[in-house]
């Protein structure tokens, strides 16, 4: 992978430098804060193509962020849909058992009442 990447970086450098020597024609370049009273048009190429790919990986790393967080709110709406039902299921579950306990104790007092013989005083 490190030789593809090498091998990519040699082929760009010699087609920028391709491109500033086959456009050797000077003109004159007006940068909004200053001005260049001669500049080769292949350079001015070059740098409006690395200005470009600058701002568009920062576009794009910018957007994926978003995109990445709207993913990751998505992602954790879905677990606490989850954890709401599974504990909804645990709490019905633990009322049913509580339930079937008290029905239980009931029953076993009205057994024990009524083994017990009863005291006329």
């Amino acid at each position: 992978m490190r030789y593809v990447l090498i091998a990519l970086l040699v082929v760009i450098f010699g087609y920028s430098l391709a491109l500033v020597l086959q456009n050797p024609t000077e003109l004159p370049v007006d940068l909004l804060f200053t001005q260049v009273p001669a500049m080769r048009l292949g350079l001015l190429l070059l740098l409006t193509l690395a200005l470009g790919v600058v701002v568009g990986l920062l576009l794009g790393v910018q957007v994926f962020r978003v995109f990445q967080t709207s993913w990751e709110i998505k992602r954790l709406r879905k677990d606490i849909d989850h954890l709401r039902k599974e504990q909804i299921q645990l709490a019905q579950q633990a009322a049913a058992e509580v339930a079937a306990s008290v029905r239980h104790e009931k029953t076993v007092m009205d057994i024990n009442s009524e083994s017990q013989p009863r005291n006329p005083l």
